[in-house]
């Protein structure tokens, strides 16, 4: 019985020496199933209306079905765990590696698309024309009350006159003051040309 238990011993070292070769290791066994489903198209008629993500630079297209974001010039759709770009809301979408995913748009709340009561809604002519104007001075970063005051009332060289504007100044200093005596000697002028004949022949 010893003898059989002293064998059974020095076979299972043997053994464990055996399978510690790196050389004589099992292989190992990876499977991996990777499904890739292609992006689903994405064609809209008409350029897309845009809202301000509030806290970034990021602009979101609310009324789309789809997530499609725009930031510093370009398009990206997050779909799954993979993200797209494009340099048109229409497309081509290339499939891009996370680390060049913007920070900024990782970092977006899962309800970023909801946009908030009373937020401006920007055409995509303003968008495309604005954006880097908007973001070099920080246009969103203003008081709300200040950025509707300069929706609301355009700049004063392109509205046209109020009514009191259109109105003449009331005897000014200057030239307005010669030009309203000259006014009035021609009228005395004209009453006395009146009942005359048309000239002296």
């Amino acid at each position: 019985m010893k003898k059989a238990r002293s064998v059974l011993i020095f076979l299972g070292v043997a053994l464990a020496i055996f399978f510690m070769r790196p050389g004589n290791a099992l292989p190992d066994v990876d499977v991996q199933i990777g499904i890739n489903v292609p992006l689903p198209p994405l064609i809209l008629p008409a350029p897309p209306v845009v809202v301000l993500i509030p806290g970034t630079y990021a602009y979101v297209a609310p009324d789309v079905d789809v997530d499609l974001i725009f930031f510093h010039g370009y398009w990206y759709r997050p779909y799954g765990r993979v993200w797209y770009r494009a340099g048109d809301f229409n497309g081509p979408w290339v499939n891009i590696e996370i680390d060049m995913v913007p920070g900024v748009l990782l970092k977006l709340p899962s309800d970023f698309k909801r946009v908030p009561p009373g937020h401006q809604r920007i055409p995509y002519g303003q968008l495309k024309n604005n954006w880097k104007t908007w973001e070099s001075e920080k246009h969103w970063d203003k008081p709300a009350k200040e950025l509707r005051k300069e929706v609301k009332e355009p700049k004063k060289e392109m509205r046209e006159p109020k009514r009191k504007e259109m109105r003449e100044p009331k005897g000014e200093k200057g030239d307005f003051k010669v030009e309203k005596k000259e006014r009035k000697e021609f009228k005395k002028d004209k009453g006395k040309t009146k009942g005359k004949g048309k000239g002296k022949d």
